[in-house]
């Protein structure tokens, strides 16, 4: 545990409790619109930018607190003229841009709860989101939702869809709707424990399950989006940008958020992501802080000499989580992109209870980083009991979580899947040091048995990315009859560098001299590329199945 000065405790939303511990604040009564976009409405912020969104031509729009906060309250009467009440649930399905923002604030103002659907999704997952949901209205984009119209006959919930650009038969221009409102809708009196956001997570099998959080997320993750940023939330000029989806919870609440949190300014763009493009962007937009996962950061990387080709460049802080960061990476981070990088661990269901501020603790390469104030990090067995340190253990947390979730939406059978004992499980595996830095083993479902070990990919992909040959690296176990599993490496390689038998050996070789001989891979197979999940990661559950397949 870490002792914080008061006034810091105090800034991150963080009040003393017993034995030396901390608890995260929650207000009785909260509203993220509120609490976020109308604070800074009036006041000596009203005219500072809020959102700037540059579109696929170039075109840059910039929107202040004062004018986001009248537009969604515009739009929050026209759902209000629609029949749409506190309670009923808003499907949004923009992307980053500012009716997305427009979208989210009005559906908050009127204590409606705002569903995310990422334009990475198909038919099939869009029509189980708008289903599962029974959202009753849809907020869409044209360019998207033009080959997805036949969608919405199997969803007889949704009496009215609303599309950004040009809208069909039966639909309602965003612009449109915006004219046509009655007037502005106060904010809805909602309490903190009030759902307001509705997550569908990709998960490893099955159709997306959607998580419920109440307005209260915007005050629990304080505590930790402060640490992650470095304790630099409170500074002026601060620029924020990720290219995560804002329909993913990192996207929207690890960057919109905290942006909004202090009155900063969001960049917004629906560019697919390409590593020299994103640098030049955040260049060309001044931005200081972002968040991007591992593996685009491990693209990143692959950039030579970032702070010479864009001298104008003023990043500072990377906020990153999702999937383990290696080593390698966050020495190119520091050293030169010459930023600091905390990495960040939990899931949607419950954030953030594991994690790194620089400011505070060295960072450990390769490590998740240690347990944030006002959690609790515990690693236990099958049977829910502690574990030691050093031997493998999965994450748990407790139901007093301030990050906890308020349940699977319509699915009470899977928050009780959730529990061992007294804690919420995260299916994740871990190991403490004795400094109480935890490092990331894998998945329980990625755990792979071999000849009795228990072998997590993690920390071969880890080991294996420090070899220059290699850009990318992802590990699953493969059926062996006489092992069980045996472990196979699948390898993107650095340009410059081909597949071969030696090198094949030579990576082998490399794992087991610094790991051991029964975790070096049996099969290494070269690849052009990884199936990713709409959030950024690598779809090792993707790569099972096609393994199986073949």
């Amino acid at each position: 545990m870490i002792a914080l000065d008061p006034e810091l405790a105090a800034r991150l939303n963080l009040r003393p409790a017993s034995a030396g511990r901390y608890e995260i604040v929650i207000p009785e009564f909260a509203n993220i619109a509120a609490d976020s976009v109308g604070r800074f409405a009036t006041g000596p912020k009203a005219e500072s930018p809020a959102v700037i969104f540059e579109d696929l031509s170039g075109r840059i729009e910039t929107v202040s607190y004062r004018a986001l906060d009248a537009r969604a309250a515009r739009f929050a009467g026209w759902l209000r003229d629609q029949g749409i009440r506190a309670g009923d649930v808003i499907a949004i399905h923009t992307g980053q841009r500012i009716e997305t923002a427009v979208a989210h604030l009005a559906s908050h103002r009127i204590g409606a709860v705002a569903a995310t659907i990422s334009q990475l999704y198909g038919a099939d997952a869009i029509r189980h989101v708008l289903t599962d949901s029974g959202a009753k209205l849809l907020v869409t984009q044209d360019n998207v939702w033009s080959v997805l119209r036949g969608v919405r006959a199997a969803c007889p919930a949704v009496s009215h869809v609303v599309v950004v650009g040009d809208a069909g038969e039966g639909e309602t221009c965003f612009d449109d709707a915006l004219a046509a409102s009655s007037g502005a809708a106060p904010y809805a009196r909602t309490r903190a424990k009030d759902p307001a956001l509705l997550v569908y997570t990709s998960g490893s099998t099955g159709l997306p399950k959607g998580v419920t959080h109440g307005h209260s997320i915007f005050h629990a993750y304080k505590t930790s989006l402060g640490l992650f940023f470095n304790l630099e939330l409170w500074d002026e000029g601060l620029v924020f940008w990720t290219p995560a989806d804002w329909a993913w919870i990192g996207g929207l609440v690890d960057v919109v958020y905290p942006a909004w949190m202090y009155g900063h300014p969001v960049v917004a763009s629906q560019h697919r992501f390409d590593a020299e493009w994103a640098l030049g962007f955040m260049a060309k937009h001044g931005v200081t802080h972002s968040l991007v996962t591992p593996t685009g950061l491990k693209r990143l990387a692959l950039v030579d000499a970032p702070r010479k080709r864009w001298p104008d460049l003023r990043l500072r802080t990377i906020f990153t989580g999702g999937e383990a960061l290696p080593g390698e990476t966050l020495h190119w981070l520091s050293n030169e992109l010459k930023i600091v990088c905390n990495e960040g661990y939990g899931m949607s269901e419950v954030n953030h209870m594991i994690g790194n501020c620089q400011k505070l603790r060295p960072i450990k390469p390769g490590s998740m980083g240690w347990e944030l104030p006002g959690h609790v990090a515990a690693l236990v067995d099958e049977t829910g009991a502690s574990v030691v340190d050093g031997e493998v253990g999965e994450v748990v947390t407790t139901d007093k979580a301030a990050t906890l979730f308020l349940g699977y939406w319509g699915r009470p059978d899977l928050d009780e899947a959730m529990r061992l004992g007294p804690w919420i499980r995260t299916r994740d595996l871990a190991v403490r040091d004795a400094d109480g830095y935890y490092w990331y083993r894998g998945r329980n479902d990625d755990l792979i048995k071999s000849g009795g070990y228990r072998i997590g990919p993690a920390e071969i992909e880890e080991v294996m990315q420090q070899h220059p040959a290699v850009a990318e690296v992802a590990v699953i176990g493969v059926p062996d009859a006489a092992r069980g599993q045996i472990v196979k490496a699948l390898v993107r390689l650095r340009a410059g560098h081909e597949g071969s038998d030696a090198l094949v050996r030579e990576l082998q070789s490399h794992v087991k001299t610094c790991l051991a001989a029964y975790k070096q891979p049996r099969i290494v197979a070269f690849v052009d590329d990884f199936p990713l999940t709409s959030t950024g990661k690598i779809a090792r559950a993707e790569l099972r199945r096609r393994e199986q397949a073949g």
